[in-house]
């Protein structure tokens, strides 16, 4: 009868817990919609190689046709750090969805027993009646065992809302993971073509190094033979002392690029060197580029998403502090066995049962409840406005990557030009210096606009291709190369299986793939 009545209270509670949850459900919030891309459609720069007319790839990296940047990629993206906290607050929000969901089942559960054996005193003399003295039993036992539980129920949809929080934030890991692979595989490819152009520079430094120190010997042996003053030997002396003066500098930059990329990799840096050699030049991508439809770029940026999941994380939490006004019902419930003795304690007359139900209401904290309410709504509002701005901040990232990518390949045509001329232009003042017919001030001056010229071709170069990086970043491409991956290196997995008994959040899947 009493298991019967519980089954029915039971009943009861799961009919009450249909009712709608309190609070507002989550409706992605209005942002502004960009209908075409400025650079791509203006008729000033139809020739910048950006198109909308196809989606941007995914593995953007592999459009600079560079293996060595390719490894970088697969590299970067085994050992990260970085990557790996971002990786492990997925699977813990994995464990607090769990969480989340036990909560609609009952919170408490106990199961336990006992056998109490107990003497009265001994003082205490028979028991008589009329006819006869009956001993007084002095020790008596009485044993017990049962299963306790209690249940909240969620009339109010708290525990409901609760899970919707914990999916929701399990999302938002996933997306601030993705996030984390854009911004690694972006600051990857930017410290490599950082590190190229300084390879370069070095390389145009010691050129030029070798054509003034040539230059240098030409005024010393003139000015030996009497044929110029000192003057000429001294300037030639200032200008290649000034440039050698650039190598130290150049070295230094690139050892702590080198560093920094290090860092990104998850090794030291004493592989760099290795791994990426002593020279190499500034990688160039293909000449159309693909940058799909302004339409695309809510779906692709894992930012944006992360912000919007943010919002519906913390809408469920409006709810949860909603429920509080209002009052919780609690049922709890016993079945068990007790009887006197250890030998009845399994027969049929020793089974017991108890249910009862309570109510829990805080009225006397409504201000307190309420308070909460309106913190809880004023966070809400605050990521409703932080997904509108992140919205409009990724338009904008995009839109300023575009025309500088757009603006640097200009250029890089008008310095190759300076470059070309300035190169001409010095050898023509050292055959005429040579000649009698020129002073050294010429060769002076054509010699540093060569320097200058081919530095800032080094820089347009280095520029068209880290702006087109940010572009790539910004269009939020690179995150799908973890789909069908786990989030976490397998030697790591394997170190929390051993750790922890996960259970199945620790997904089998196929080992992380090489991206060269």
């Amino acid at each position: 009868m009493t298991l019967r009545r519980l089954l029915g209270t039971a009943l009861c509670a799961a009919a009450f817990t249909a009712c709608t949850p309190v609070g507002p459900d989550f409706v992605r919030p209005n942002s502004p919609v960009v209908k075409q891309w400025i650079e791509v459609n203006s008729p000033s720069t139809s020739q910048s190689g950006l198109t909308s007319r196809s989606a941007p790839v995914v593995k953007w990296w592999e459009t600079f046709n560079d293996r060595t940047l390719n490894k970088l990629i697969a590299e970067a993206y085994a050992q990260n750090l970085t990557l790996q906290v971002a990786g492990a607050r997925v699977l813990q929000a994995r464990a607090q969805l769990g969480i989340a969901f036990g909560e609609l089942y009952p919170q408490s559960q106990a199961i336990g027993g006992s056998l109490q054996r107990r003497q009265i005193s001994n003082n205490l003399g028979p028991v008589s009646d009329i006819n006869r003295i009956i001993p007084l039993d002095t020790e008596f036992s009485t044993s017990q065992v049962g299963f306790d539980a209690q249940w909240e129920l969620d009339v109010w949809g708290a525990q409901r809302r609760g899970v919707q929080a914990a999916r929701s934030n399990l999302a938002l890991q996933v997306a601030n993971y993705d996030d984390a692979l854009v911004t690694l595989t972006g600051d990857v490819a930017a410290l490599y073509v950082n590190i190229r152009a300084l390879q370069e520079s070095l390389a145009v430094a010691r050129e030029n190094i070798k054509l003034q120190q040539e230059s240098a010997d030409l005024t010393q042996l003139r000015f030996n033979n009497g044929v110029t003053t000192e003057l000429d030997v001294q300037e030639s002396t200032a200008l290649l002392n000034n440039t050698k003066a650039l190598v130290p500098e150049l070295e230094s930059d690139l050892q702590q690029t080198k560093n920094a990329l290090a860092v990104l990799l998850g090794t030291t840096p004493s592989r760099m060197t290795s791994l990426l050699g002593n020279s190499g030049r500034i990688p160039s991508a293909r000449s159309n580029i693909a940058v799909g439809v302004p339409a695309e770029l809510l779906r692709r940026r894992p930012d944006v998403r992360a912000a919007e999941l943010a919002a519906a994380t913390q809408s469920a939490q409006v709810g949860i502090a909603l429920a509080d006004l209002y009052p919780q019902f609690i049922l709890s419930g016993a079945i068990g066995l007790q009887a006197s003795g250890g030998r009845d304690l399994f027969s049929g007359n020793s089974a017991t049962g108890l249910a009862s139900a309570g109510v829990v209401w805080n009225v006397l904290n409504y201000g307190r409840i309420k308070n909460n309410v309106r913190a809880q709504d004023a966070a809400y509002q605050a990521l409703i406005a932080n997904y509108q701005n992140t919205v409009l901040t990724a338009y904008s990232e995009v839109e300023s990557a575009m025309v500088a990518y757009v603006q640097a390949r200009k250029q890089v045509g008008f310095y190759q030009q300076s470059v070309d001329a300035s190169r001409k232009a010095a050898q023509i003042a050292i055959s005429q210096y040579t000649d009698g017919i020129a002073s050294y001030s010429r060769i002076l001056n054509t010699q540093t606009a060569l320097l200058r010229s081919q530095a800032n071709l080094i820089e347009a170069r280095q520029q068209v291709s880290s702006n087109l990086v940010a572009v790539y970043k910004g269009l939020g491409g690179g995150w799908q190369i973890r789909q069908n991956q786990e989030f976490l290196p397998e030697t790591v997995l394997a170190e929390m299986a051993y750790r922890t008994d996960w259970g199945d959040l620790l997904q089998k899947t196929p080992t992380r793939a090489s991206l060269n």
